[in-house]
């Protein structure tokens, strides 16, 4: 029930007012530097969670305070070799010995925050961003192997969305591994991530491959073209993948000889054939980079998946120390095809760039 008061005489004091609204904007204020804590041993309990949390945290504008760092590795913590000093607060170039020094401090310098405790055995950091300044011309250089698709994850979503009324691109100097373990490879980026943005949200993000950089030198470079994108990205639904229509891959090696990447791609076609594709529905390429095209020697396989409703779902295998070009097919083949059985419309790499962008970007009227 709504009950109707009697008209009533208003009077406004103009101290009281200014009084009042000076109360209000203190409180936003406090408000707004209120921090959000996040227990570092959620899930896998690594990197991976402070390199996500960082980067929402730069776009949004939210300080945070992550506790248990790194808590499920041993040792837990940011350890020694990951440590090379602190960052200066409003230089372009970023230069640390590990991925998750790069990734904080990447997101550092888009979003001009303030961090503490992010040193040799620290398992209590703080990240508090100010505005994000667009655009921007930014290098990350871990200075090792560490992945560039990791520091483009953090990266992406605080250049692609704009936040204030400057317009234009970004550019993204990353340096480091290209093709590594445990982190999606370049390649896989190229012909599965940036292509499903494009396809499915209209967001064209290009990327050059400078130099390719194998483990354990490092000393790739790749460079990218971000953006700016005013509003939320479109909602889109997938739900029905449809039968896989084509598969295509890339068989590479740098520094190796060439008939390596050939067994590669045998051994892949192979496996893809014992598994009910037929032979005009796979294209793999081998291909060798030229000594001025990688730094090192490596190689390495990324297949991925076109589905009738425009999904594509991406496996992957790279050479290590006492694999056979053989067994680099197979697995890649295999990787590929467990993540076919699943039946989902994105693979787990592509599921975490886009709830990452998703979160940040999307809009459901």
């Amino acid at each position: 029930m709504i009950r109707m008061r009697r008209p009533c005489r208003v009077i406004v004091s103009p101290t009281k007012t200014l009084d009042r609204l000076t109360a209000l904007m203190i409180a936003a204020s406090a408000l707004a530097q209120m921090l959000i804590h996040i227990d570092g041993s959620f899930c896998e309990g690594g990197g991976q969670l402070i390199r996500n949390a960082v980067a929402l945290s730069a776009l949004l504008s939210t300080p945070i305070a992550i506790h248990n760092v790194r808590h499920n590795r041993r040792p837990p913590g940011l350890r020694k070799q990951h440590e090379a000093g602190k960052r200066p607060l409003m230089r372009s170039r970023i230069r640390f010995n590990n991925i998750i020094f790069a990734g904080i401090n990447l997101a550092a310098e888009i979003s001009c925050a303030e961090t503490s405790g992010v040193a040799v055995g620290s398992t209590e950091l703080e990240f508090r961003p100010r505005a994000v300044q667009l655009p921007r011309v930014l290098t990350a250089d871990p200075g090792t192997a560490a992945s560039t698709t990791l520091l483009l994850q953090v990266a992406l979503p605080c250049l692609l969305f704009e936040t204030s009324p400057e317009t234009g691109t970004s550019i993204l100097n990353l340096r480091g591994g290209t093709d590594a373990t445990l982190a999606p490879q370049i390649d896989y980026t190229t012909h599965v991530f940036l292509p499903f943005m494009r396809r499915h949200f209209g967001v064209n993000v290009r990327l050059a491959i400078k130099r390719r950089g194998y483990f354990p030198k490092g000393g790739g470079s790749v460079v990218c073209t971000i953006p700016h994108i005013p509003g939320p990205l479109p909602p889109v639904v997938l739900t029905d993948r449809g039968e896989v229509r084509q598969i295509f891959g890339e068989a590479r090696v740098g520094g190796l000889p060439f008939f390596l990447a050939n067994r590669m791609k045998k051994a892949a076609c192979a496996r893809l054939r014992t598994a009910g594709f037929l032979p005009g529905q796979v294209q793999i390429n081998a291909v060798e980079e030229l000594p001025e095209e990688a730094t090192g020697s490596g190689g390495g396989m990324v297949l991925w998946a076109e589905t009738e409703a425009g999904c594509l779902i991406g496996g992957s295998a790279v050479s290590e120390k006492g694999t056979t070009p053989e067994q680099i097919g197979k697995e890649a083949a295999e990787d590929l095809l467990r993540k076919l059985n699943y039946g989902g419309c994105v693979d787990e790499y592509l599921q975490v760039c886009e709830i990452k962008v998703l979160e940040t970007g999307t809009r459901n009227d």
